[in-house]
């Protein structure tokens, strides 16, 4: 019995130092691999032609996306640039915001749509989007968003809009988010992670998600419109603004 109460107390000790020195050897290496992890969470289509830059509401306080999607236009990737945001009252929002950014970065006015909606997240802003890039028969967007933000992005604007809409995705460089360093600071801690969290929820949301042709697509926004124009008659509303 002691030889074998001996064996397991050596076992176990093996145990922990191995596991001591699995933890000291990730502490090491932990900026290396924390580094590797902000940079594989970019992505950024290559630029390509498009019937639109739809410019994804809720910029940062330095306005990035609207400064990298004026620059877009200028190559004339695009001849309009939808202004997307929630509306913060009946009689403005961020999409005002948005468009007057993109005009003081030299987009003409004529060349600005401005899709002013009441979505709470990256997928009902899609959902919102898909009715307007229905109605103008756009068949190529090219989405622009924060860099930390277009992986979700791209994930559901590919799911929530039509197979046969082509979407790109163009990443701005956030004033707010260092790939290379974004776990030094809180803002980048609090974006990085609450993006990871949120594209786990997407793909939970969008997992049995099947594409719809975009004239049907168009006739199911228009039918949930009315829906819940009518039932706002009866039924209080909370809004919760919060960052996409």
């Amino acid at each position: 019995m002691r030889r074998k109460e001996h064996g397991g107390i050596f076992f176990r000790l093996l145990f922990l130092l191995v596991f001591l020195a699995f933890l000291a050897f990730i502490y090491v290496i932990r900026r290396p691999l924390m580094r590797l992890a902000g940079q594989f969470w970019l992505v950024n289509d290559p630029a390509a032609q498009a019937d639109a830059l739809i410019v994804l509401g809720d910029d940062n306080y330095a306005g990035d996306r609207a400064a990298h999607a004026a620059e877009l236009y200028r190559m004339g990737l695009a001849p309009v640039v939808v202004a997307s945001g929630r509306a913060l009252r009946p009689y403005a929002g961020i999409a005002e915001m948005m468009e007057r950014d993109l005009e003081s970065h030299g987009v003409p006015a004529a060349s600005i749509v401005k899709l002013s909606h009441r979505g709470e997240n990256t997928r009902e802003e899609a959902e919102a989007l898909a009715g307007l890039i229905a109605s103008r028969g756009w068949k190529r967007v090219l989405i622009v968003t924060s860099n930390y933000h277009a992986r979700r992005a791209r994930f559901i604007f590919e799911r929530v809009l039509p197979t046969d809409i082509s979407v790109h995705v163009s990443s701005a460089d956030d004033s707010e988010f260092d790939p290379s360093r974004w776990w030094e600071t809180r803002q980048g801690r609090k974006l990085f992670s609450s993006e990871v969290l949120g594209y786990v929820v997407a793909w939970w949301e969008l997992r049995r998600k099947s594409a719809t042709p975009a004239g049907a697509a168009l006739l199911v926004l228009n039918a949930e419109a009315l829906l819940g124009e009518a039932l706002t008659d009866f039924l209080p509303t909370a809004r919760h603004p919060s960052r996409n």
